[in-house]
């Protein structure tokens, strides 16, 4: 077993931070996807605009990376590879299992399985910070599954959901390329370039990628707007099923490989949030805005999800620092579990 990794406490001005940034995001998505839904001719058109609205996500999450980030991946590379495996191995086959199991069509099928197949979420390195786990794991595991996702995913999206709908591997990988990798790439050299300029505006990168999202969100719910009433069971089902077992299993692996508690708390939220931008993008231009639809229903629910572990977790973190020195109570050795 390894030791375990201790997290310091975060400052409280963070923390208040992280937590408004967690709570309003999910809102803001929601607030979207109903504005969609309820009036789909005012935002005809906005489809076209999806891959550009995740270049300025992917280009905002560049700007927020450092050099400091990779030399993270070659210090603890055991820890980053199992939080690889893990997660481009638990949600791509978790998403096949629950397509199938479920009996979803063919398009919802395969976007319930594209999501499984995309790299780590965007929010998940603030939700594992508000879980008190490992933050510099976290952004590790994010950052490498976001760069190789053009090698990875579509391989993984032709495998699995082939069966469902044709796919063109080679194209996927060339969109990928340009809505993420590239501008990734660009806010990085961006950040290394002009540090000091970007450092006045760091704070308004996550509000401006929310907002991009919940563009995202938009433009495929009003996209398939006549056809989410009578899929709007079958797909929240599966997002839930997809998410709360990516969040245990990512855990779970964690625990296993004997990575620790704050390690174990990343990798759940890195294996089970997905980039769902990514995968709506991916979505609707490979296949239709209703394939992209579970994409959008998990942007809004996997930070609700994220959002309440991490508080429980964070809950559980200060009972045990708190617990008497005698030893832990019974209680606290099952929550422990």
């Amino acid at each position: 077993m390894r030791s375990e990794q201790k997290t310091p406490d975060q400052p409280g001005s963070d923390d208040k931070a992280a937590r408004l940034a967690v709570t309003v995001f999910p809102v803001l998505v929601l607030l979207a996807g109903a504005a969609g839904l309820l009036t789909p001719g005012t935002f005809a058109g906005w489809t076209e605009s999806v891959p550009y609205l995740l270049g300025v996500v992917m280009f905002c999450m560049g700007l927020t990376m450092t050099p400091l980030d990779f030399k993270g991946v070659a210090k603890r590379p055991w820890a980053v590879a199992i939080g690889l495996v893990a997660h481009y191995v638990i949600m791509p086959g978790l998403g096949w299992i629950i397509a199938h199991a479920l009996g979803l069509p063919p398009q919802l099928a395969a976007g319930v399985i594209l999501v499984g197949c995309a790299p780590s979420g965007t929010a998940s390195n603030v939700v594992t910070f508000l879980a008190r786990g490992d933050v510099a794991l976290s952004v590790s595991v994010a950052t490498v599954s976001t760069v190789l996702a053009p090698l990875v995913t579509p391989p993984l999206t032709l495998l699995l959901a082939g069966a469902y709908l044709p796919v063109d591997a080679g194209s996927m990988m060339t969109d990928i390329l340009k809505t993420v990798l590239l501008p990734v790439i660009g806010g990085l050299v961006v950040r290394l370039v002009a540090g000091k300029a970007v450092d006045r505006v760091l704070g308004v990168m996550p509000w401006l990628s929310s907002l991009a999202v919940a563009a995202i969100v938009c433009a495929v719910v009003s996209g398939s707007a006549d056809t989410i009433k009578s899929a709007a069971v079958s797909v929240l089902a599966a997002v839930v099923l997809h998410n709360g077992l990516g969040l245990a299993l990512g855990y779970g692996a964690g625990k296993i490989t004997g990575l620790g508690r704050p390690a174990s708390r990343a990798m759940a939220f890195e294996v089970g949030m997905q980039n769902s931008g990514l995968a709506a993008s991916l979505a609707t231009a490979h296949f239709s805005p209703l394939a992209a639809l579970p994409a959008a229903v998990f942007s809004v629910w996997h930070n609700i999800s994220g959002a309440l572990v991490a508080a429980w977790m964070s809950h559980s973190s200060r009972r045990r620092q708190q617990a008497p020195e005698t030893g832990p109570s019974p209680a606290a050795v099952a929550e422990e579990a």
